[in-house]
Protein backbone atom coordinates (compact mmCIF):
# COMPACT_ATOMS: atom_id res chain seq x y z
CA UNK A 1 0.00 0.00 0.00
CA UNK A 2 1.02 3.32 -1.22
CA UNK A 3 0.31 6.63 0.68
CA UNK A 4 -0.45 10.50 -1.50
CA UNK A 5 -1.60 13.34 0.12
CA UNK A 6 -5.19 13.90 -1.99
CA UNK A 7 -7.01 17.39 -1.88
CA UNK A 8 -9.61 15.61 1.03
CA UNK A 9 -7.07 15.03 3.13
CA UNK A 10 -5.34 18.09 2.71
CA UNK A 11 -8.29 19.95 3.57
CA UNK A 12 -9.48 17.91 6.43
CA UNK A 13 -5.44 18.73 7.98
CA UNK A 14 -6.26 22.45 7.00
CA UNK A 15 -9.54 22.13 9.08
CA UNK A 16 -8.08 20.83 11.76
CA UNK A 17 -4.66 23.40 12.18
CA UNK A 18 -7.35 26.48 11.54
CA UNK A 19 -9.35 24.64 14.50
CA UNK A 20 -6.45 25.09 16.79
CA UNK A 21 -3.66 27.97 15.26
CA UNK A 22 -5.74 30.44 17.33
CA UNK A 23 -7.23 28.39 20.29
CA UNK A 24 -5.00 29.93 22.98
CA UNK A 25 -6.12 27.55 26.17
CA UNK A 26 -4.97 25.12 27.02
CA UNK A 27 -1.61 26.52 26.73
CA UNK A 28 2.13 24.77 27.68
CA UNK A 29 4.77 27.48 27.91
CA UNK A 30 8.55 27.30 27.52
CA UNK A 31 8.99 31.14 29.45
CA UNK A 32 11.07 31.92 32.26
CA UNK A 33 10.16 34.11 34.62
CA UNK A 34 12.44 36.20 36.48
CA UNK A 35 9.64 38.55 38.61
CA UNK A 36 6.42 39.68 39.02
CA UNK A 37 6.59 41.73 35.49
CA UNK A 38 6.76 38.83 33.98
CA UNK A 39 3.88 37.31 34.77
CA UNK A 40 2.69 35.18 31.37
CA UNK A 41 -0.70 34.43 29.63
CA UNK A 42 -0.32 33.51 25.72
CA UNK A 43 -1.76 36.14 23.53
CA UNK A 44 -0.01 39.12 25.46
CA UNK A 45 3.34 37.40 24.91
CA UNK A 46 3.20 36.08 21.51
CA UNK A 47 0.95 37.92 19.23
CA UNK A 48 1.49 35.34 16.29
CA UNK A 49 2.62 31.76 17.58
CA UNK A 50 -0.29 31.73 21.05
CA UNK A 51 -2.30 29.13 19.84
CA UNK A 52 -1.95 25.05 19.47
CA UNK A 53 -0.98 24.24 22.91
CA UNK A 54 2.26 25.59 22.98
CA UNK A 55 4.86 28.12 20.60
CA UNK A 56 6.34 25.49 18.33
CA UNK A 57 3.09 23.72 17.42
CA UNK A 58 1.25 26.84 16.54
CA UNK A 59 4.30 27.57 14.01
CA UNK A 60 4.10 24.47 12.51
CA UNK A 61 0.54 24.63 12.28
CA UNK A 62 0.96 28.02 10.05
CA UNK A 63 3.33 25.60 8.42
CA UNK A 64 0.74 22.89 7.27
CA UNK A 65 -1.42 25.49 6.42
CA UNK A 66 1.17 27.89 4.10
CA UNK A 67 2.05 24.21 2.21
CA UNK A 68 -1.73 23.15 2.07
CA UNK A 69 -2.03 26.37 0.35
CA UNK A 70 0.96 26.11 -1.98
CA UNK A 71 -0.13 22.68 -3.03
CA UNK A 72 -3.55 22.72 -2.89
CA UNK A 73 -4.38 26.61 -3.31
CA UNK A 74 -8.42 25.91 -4.85
CA UNK A 75 -9.14 24.45 -1.63
CA UNK A 76 -12.54 26.10 0.20
CA UNK A 77 -9.94 26.59 3.50
CA UNK A 78 -7.83 28.51 1.02
CA UNK A 79 -10.02 32.29 2.03
CA UNK A 80 -9.88 31.30 5.69
CA UNK A 81 -6.59 30.85 5.37
CA UNK A 82 -5.46 33.86 3.78
CA UNK A 83 -7.69 36.08 6.68
CA UNK A 84 -5.58 34.40 8.89
CA UNK A 85 -2.19 34.97 7.47
CA UNK A 86 -3.62 38.28 7.00
CA UNK A 87 -4.36 39.22 10.44
CA UNK A 88 -1.32 37.35 11.88
CA UNK A 89 1.57 38.41 9.67
CA UNK A 90 1.85 41.81 10.45
CA UNK A 91 4.88 44.11 11.13
CA UNK A 92 4.02 44.91 13.88
CA UNK A 93 3.27 41.65 15.43
CA UNK A 94 6.13 39.88 13.93
CA UNK A 95 8.10 42.36 15.93
CA UNK A 96 6.52 41.22 18.79
CA UNK A 97 7.74 38.14 18.37
CA UNK A 98 11.05 39.03 17.79
CA UNK A 99 11.23 41.13 20.52
CA UNK A 100 11.11 38.14 23.21
CA UNK A 101 14.11 36.95 21.94
CA UNK A 102 15.90 39.73 23.26
CA UNK A 103 14.87 38.61 26.66
CA UNK A 104 17.99 37.85 28.55
CA UNK A 105 16.05 34.80 30.04
CA UNK A 106 14.61 33.69 26.55
CA UNK A 107 18.42 32.67 25.52
CA UNK A 108 17.06 28.58 25.28
CA UNK A 109 13.22 29.67 24.41
CA UNK A 110 12.45 26.67 21.80
CA UNK A 111 15.97 25.76 21.28
CA UNK A 112 16.59 23.91 18.35
CA UNK A 113 13.21 22.48 17.64
CA UNK A 114 11.22 26.13 17.00
CA UNK A 115 13.70 27.49 15.79
CA UNK A 116 13.59 25.15 13.13
CA UNK A 117 10.30 25.16 12.33
CA UNK A 118 10.02 28.86 12.31
CA UNK A 119 12.64 28.92 9.47
CA UNK A 120 10.42 25.79 7.91
CA UNK A 121 7.52 28.19 8.04
CA UNK A 122 9.62 31.16 6.23
CA UNK A 123 10.61 29.18 3.62
CA UNK A 124 7.53 27.72 3.10
CA UNK A 125 6.13 31.09 2.41
CA UNK A 126 8.74 31.69 0.54
CA UNK A 127 8.34 28.62 -1.98
CA UNK A 128 4.27 29.83 -2.08
CA UNK A 129 5.30 33.31 -3.49
CA UNK A 130 3.62 34.69 -0.26
CA UNK A 131 3.83 38.18 0.49
CA UNK A 132 3.84 37.30 3.89
CA UNK A 133 7.37 36.14 3.62
CA UNK A 134 8.88 39.49 3.74
CA UNK A 135 7.23 40.12 7.17
CA UNK A 136 7.98 37.47 8.77
CA UNK A 137 11.66 37.87 7.73
CA UNK A 138 13.21 39.72 10.78
CA UNK A 139 12.37 36.54 12.84
CA UNK A 140 13.54 34.15 10.37
CA UNK A 141 16.66 35.80 10.64
CA UNK A 142 16.86 36.14 13.77
CA UNK A 143 17.00 32.48 14.42
CA UNK A 144 19.66 31.74 11.74
CA UNK A 145 21.46 33.82 13.68
CA UNK A 146 20.95 31.98 16.81
CA UNK A 147 22.13 28.80 15.19
CA UNK A 148 24.91 30.50 13.59
CA UNK A 149 25.60 31.57 17.81
CA UNK A 150 24.93 28.12 19.54
CA UNK A 151 25.70 25.30 17.30
CA UNK A 152 29.45 25.69 17.16
CA UNK A 153 29.09 25.71 21.00
CA UNK A 154 27.31 22.93 21.06
CA UNK A 155 30.17 20.17 21.76
CA UNK A 156 28.09 17.26 21.81
CA UNK A 157 24.38 16.71 19.97
CA UNK A 158 21.32 15.73 21.18
CA UNK A 159 20.16 12.40 20.21
CA UNK A 160 17.09 12.32 22.10
CA UNK A 161 13.50 11.25 20.41
CA UNK A 162 12.00 14.55 21.81
CA UNK A 163 12.33 18.49 21.22
CA UNK A 164 16.46 18.97 21.95
CA UNK A 165 17.42 16.63 19.22
CA UNK A 166 19.80 18.07 17.07
CA UNK A 167 19.63 15.79 13.91
CA UNK A 168 15.68 17.05 13.20
CA UNK A 169 16.51 20.59 13.09
CA UNK A 170 19.61 20.33 11.04
CA UNK A 171 17.08 18.87 8.17
CA UNK A 172 14.55 21.60 8.95
CA UNK A 173 17.13 24.27 9.01
CA UNK A 174 18.72 22.74 5.76
CA UNK A 175 15.85 23.32 4.27
CA UNK A 176 15.59 26.56 4.68
CA UNK A 177 18.98 27.35 3.70
CA UNK A 178 18.13 25.72 0.39
CA UNK A 179 14.77 27.55 -0.40
CA UNK A 180 16.93 30.95 0.46
CA UNK A 181 20.14 30.27 -1.28
CA UNK A 182 21.71 30.73 2.82
CA UNK A 183 25.22 29.12 1.95
CA UNK A 184 26.72 30.31 4.95
CA UNK A 185 23.53 29.14 6.90
CA UNK A 186 24.31 25.04 4.95
CA UNK A 187 28.15 25.19 5.20
CA UNK A 188 27.58 25.27 9.36
CA UNK A 189 24.91 22.69 9.39
CA UNK A 190 26.93 20.55 7.40
CA UNK A 191 29.94 21.05 9.08
CA UNK A 192 28.43 20.21 12.25
CA UNK A 193 26.38 17.10 11.19
CA UNK A 194 29.80 15.65 9.50
CA UNK A 195 31.15 16.41 13.50
CA UNK A 196 29.16 15.08 15.30
CA UNK A 197 27.52 11.92 13.50
CA UNK A 198 30.41 11.12 10.33
CA UNK A 199 32.14 8.53 12.61
CA UNK A 200 29.01 6.38 13.62
CA UNK A 201 28.82 3.46 13.33
CA UNK A 202 26.43 0.14 13.33
CA UNK A 203 23.83 1.97 14.98
CA UNK A 204 21.72 -0.14 17.39
CA UNK A 205 18.57 1.16 17.02
CA UNK A 206 17.40 1.18 20.96
CA UNK A 207 14.38 2.59 20.52
CA UNK A 208 11.39 3.98 20.86
CA UNK A 209 11.51 5.56 24.31
CA UNK A 210 8.17 5.80 25.92
CA UNK A 211 7.59 9.27 24.62
CA UNK A 212 9.71 9.80 21.50
CA UNK A 213 7.87 11.16 18.78
CA UNK A 214 11.46 11.63 16.81
CA UNK A 215 13.68 8.40 15.99
CA UNK A 216 17.22 9.32 16.98
CA UNK A 217 18.70 6.50 14.40
CA UNK A 218 16.68 7.87 11.86
CA UNK A 219 17.16 11.52 11.96
CA UNK A 220 20.48 11.07 11.96
CA UNK A 221 20.45 9.17 9.08
CA UNK A 222 17.79 12.22 7.30
CA UNK A 223 20.22 14.78 8.25
CA UNK A 224 23.32 13.43 6.40
CA UNK A 225 21.13 12.78 3.86
CA UNK A 226 20.10 16.19 3.35
CA UNK A 227 23.65 17.72 4.18
CA UNK A 228 25.94 15.42 2.43
CA UNK A 229 27.11 14.70 -1.43
CA UNK A 230 24.82 11.65 -2.25
CA UNK A 231 27.66 9.46 -2.87
CA UNK A 232 29.34 10.14 0.64
CA UNK A 233 25.81 10.10 2.31
CA UNK A 234 26.04 5.95 0.92
CA UNK A 235 28.98 5.08 2.13
CA UNK A 236 28.24 6.58 5.02
CA UNK A 237 24.55 4.58 5.67
CA UNK A 238 26.19 1.52 4.59
CA UNK A 239 28.34 1.55 7.80
CA UNK A 240 25.57 3.21 9.62
CA UNK A 241 23.03 1.30 9.40
CA UNK A 242 24.99 -2.30 7.73
CA UNK A 243 21.96 -4.37 8.01
CA UNK A 244 18.79 -2.90 6.26
CA UNK A 245 18.79 -5.45 4.01
CA UNK A 246 17.50 -8.02 6.51
CA UNK A 247 15.03 -5.05 8.16
CA UNK A 248 17.46 -4.85 11.48
CA UNK A 249 17.66 -3.11 13.59
CA UNK A 250 14.23 -4.64 14.02
CA UNK A 251 13.20 -1.97 16.32
CA UNK A 252 13.19 0.95 13.84
CA UNK A 253 10.87 -1.17 11.21
CA UNK A 254 8.41 -1.81 13.51
CA UNK A 255 5.79 0.42 13.65
CA UNK A 256 5.18 2.01 17.83
CA UNK A 257 2.64 1.14 20.16
CA UNK A 258 -0.11 3.97 21.25
CA UNK A 259 -1.99 2.70 23.91
CA UNK A 260 -3.94 6.24 25.16
CA UNK A 261 -3.86 8.66 22.71
CA UNK A 262 -5.18 11.03 25.76
CA UNK A 263 -1.80 11.19 27.63
CA UNK A 264 0.40 13.92 25.84
CA UNK A 265 3.11 11.91 26.14
CA UNK A 266 2.10 8.38 25.28
CA UNK A 267 0.37 10.19 22.33
CA UNK A 268 4.00 11.53 21.15
CA UNK A 269 4.62 7.66 19.56
CA UNK A 270 1.84 8.51 16.30
CA UNK A 271 4.36 11.17 15.95
CA UNK A 272 7.07 8.91 16.08
CA UNK A 273 5.29 6.46 13.51
CA UNK A 274 5.00 9.28 11.21
CA UNK A 275 8.20 10.99 11.40
CA UNK A 276 9.86 7.78 10.81
CA UNK A 277 7.56 7.51 7.74
CA UNK A 278 9.24 10.80 6.75
CA UNK A 279 12.60 9.77 7.40
CA UNK A 280 12.20 6.09 5.60
CA UNK A 281 11.18 7.82 2.38
CA UNK A 282 13.64 10.57 3.03
CA UNK A 283 16.91 8.18 2.56
CA UNK A 284 15.03 5.50 0.64
CA UNK A 285 16.35 7.37 -2.75
CA UNK A 286 20.25 7.46 -1.47
CA UNK A 287 20.50 4.23 -0.06
CA UNK A 288 20.78 0.85 -2.07
CA UNK A 289 17.52 -0.49 -0.47
CA UNK A 290 14.77 1.74 -1.67
CA UNK A 291 11.85 -0.58 -2.14
CA UNK A 292 12.65 -1.81 1.88
CA UNK A 293 12.58 2.02 2.98
CA UNK A 294 9.91 2.75 1.16
CA UNK A 295 7.28 -0.55 2.32
CA UNK A 296 8.81 0.44 5.91
CA UNK A 297 7.22 4.13 5.31
CA UNK A 298 4.25 2.50 4.36
CA UNK A 299 3.49 0.90 7.28
CA UNK A 300 4.40 3.51 9.67
CA UNK A 301 1.99 5.76 7.56
CA UNK A 302 -0.67 2.95 7.93
CA UNK A 303 -0.62 3.02 12.03
CA UNK A 304 -0.71 6.62 12.42
CA UNK A 305 -2.05 8.63 9.86
CA UNK A 306 -5.80 8.56 10.64
CA UNK A 307 -5.02 9.37 14.20
CA UNK A 308 -4.14 12.62 13.58
CA UNK A 309 -7.57 14.03 15.03
CA UNK A 310 -9.63 13.02 18.09
CA UNK A 311 -8.02 14.25 21.02
CA UNK A 312 -6.16 17.40 21.70
CA UNK A 313 -3.32 15.83 23.27
CA UNK A 314 -2.65 14.84 19.35
CA UNK A 315 -4.54 16.99 17.31
CA UNK A 316 -2.70 20.21 18.38
CA UNK A 317 0.54 19.13 16.41
CA UNK A 318 0.18 15.52 14.72
CA UNK A 319 -1.36 16.81 11.15
CA UNK A 320 1.84 18.75 10.51
CA UNK A 321 3.70 15.46 11.24
CA UNK A 322 1.21 13.53 9.07
CA UNK A 323 1.99 16.26 5.71
CA UNK A 324 5.84 16.09 6.47
CA UNK A 325 5.59 12.14 5.78
CA UNK A 326 3.18 12.45 2.82
CA UNK A 327 5.26 15.66 1.23
CA UNK A 328 8.49 15.95 2.80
Amino acid sequence: MTHDLTADRAGQFARIALGHVAREYPHKADHVMTGDGDIYTPRAVHSIFFGSFDWHSCVHGYWLLARVRRLFPDLPEAARTDALFADAFTPAKVEAERAYLDRPAARGFERPYGWAWLLMLAAELRLGGSPHEATLRPLAEAFVRRFHDFLPLLTYPVRAGTHANTAFALVLAARYAEVTGDASLRALLADRARDWFGADRDAQGWEPGGDDFLSPTLMEASAMAALMPPGDFRAWLAGFLPRLAAREPATLFSPAIVSDRSDGKIAHLDGLNLSRAWAFRAIADASDQPANLRDAADRHLAAALDEVAGDYMGEHWLASFALLALTG
